[in-house]
């Protein structure tokens, strides 16, 4: 033996080749010490649930969000609390920035920030339908572009893009809003097909009815819109089924949404899609098998039915 390393020309069979060492040692070091995790939204519902399930796995979690306060009890149970607001380029930049340099690795991107407004597409100011794109798309895109560099060098990562089945259908007054998960669909689906020979997956939440405060704050965007417009008998007639439907019990708990997080976070070949919660397969399916106008009246009259019984 002369000593010398011979990893590049895998001569010892036992030992990896160079190129693989990076991934190789990051691996070893997730099986001791847990996974690297970014979760956004973390400051309430699904995000904060996530954040604390994951940190009480193990894992090494940082949980982003604005309002700080919101997540101090995820900091009591391990996780590392940032603030970031994923439509500040700056607050993006240096929360990936400072994880980069604390923890020399990030393999898994959650990105769960998100909000619904809805209202007739006629009545939502650009100012607001813009806002909601911000959020719900352009910061996701932007924390992936910022991930990216750093888990293709790892030569591993998971990209989990919070999407739902508001991708797949479409339902009374929520125009803007489904534009934004139908957008987070096709550049989940994009990216997974770019990122396969580098070794990260990208996986979609698919939630369909969960009971949390979302539907509650998206009913009362639909009445507030509504008032005053062409569309106030019917948007106020809406937003009190999404109440009554967000009060009822015919919803899934969000621990459904939570155990589907981890499960894709934790699998070591992940599903591209996770689709769980109340209805979610129900309305995929009748929005693929019935024709256009069909779907259009059902929802329409939906409505009035649920109304005559509030």
């Amino acid at each position: 033996m002369d000593g010398r390393c011979h990893f590049v020309d895998g001569t010892d069979k036992n030992l990896p080749r160079f190129a693989e060492i990076p991934n190789f040692a990051i691996k070893i070091n997730e099986a001791m010490n847990g996974k690297v995790i970014l979760v956004t939204g973390a400051s309430s519902g699904i995000g904060y649930d996530t954040a604390l399930a994951l940190a009480r796995q193990g894992h090494k979690v940082y949980a982003a969000a604005r309002r700080m306060e919101k997540m101090e009890p995820l900091r009591e149970e391990g996780a590392v609390t940032i603030r970031m607001d994923v439509t500040d380029e700056t607050s993006m930049t240096e929360g990936i920035r400072a994880i980069k340099e604390a923890e020399g690795r990030i393999d898994v991107l959650i990105n769960n920030a998100g909000y619904g407004y809805f209202g007739a597409i006629e009545n939502v100011s650009m100012e607001e339908a813009r806002r909601q794109l911000e959020v719900n798309v352009f910061g996701l895109a932007r924390l992936c572009q910022l991930v990216l560099p750093i888990m293709r060098q790892q030569g591993s990562g998971r990209i989990i893009n919070t999407s739902s089945v508001a991708g797949k259908s479409v339902l009374y007054y929520g125009g803007w809003y489904h534009v934004t998960k139908y957008s987070v669909e096709a550049f989940s689906d994009a990216l997974r097909i770019e990122m396969k020979p580098f070794g990260i997956d990208v996986v979609m939440i698919e939630p369909g009815g969960i009971k949390t405060e979302w539907g509650h704050i998206a009913a009362d965007h639909l009445a507030e819109s509504s008032r005053g417009t062409a569309y106030e008998p019917t948007g106020l007639v809406e937003a009190a089924n999404f109440h009554w439907m967000y009060d009822s019990n015919l919803l899934s708990k969000p621990d459904v949404v939570t155990k589907a997080m981890c499960k894709a976070v934790n699998s070591r070949r992940p599903k591209p899609r996770y689709r769980i919660g109340a209805f979610s397969g129900t309305i995929v399916f009748f929005h693929w098998l019935l024709p256009t106008r069909w779907w259009d009246t059902i929802v329409r009259q939906l409505g009035k039915v649920r109304a005559k019984k509030s």
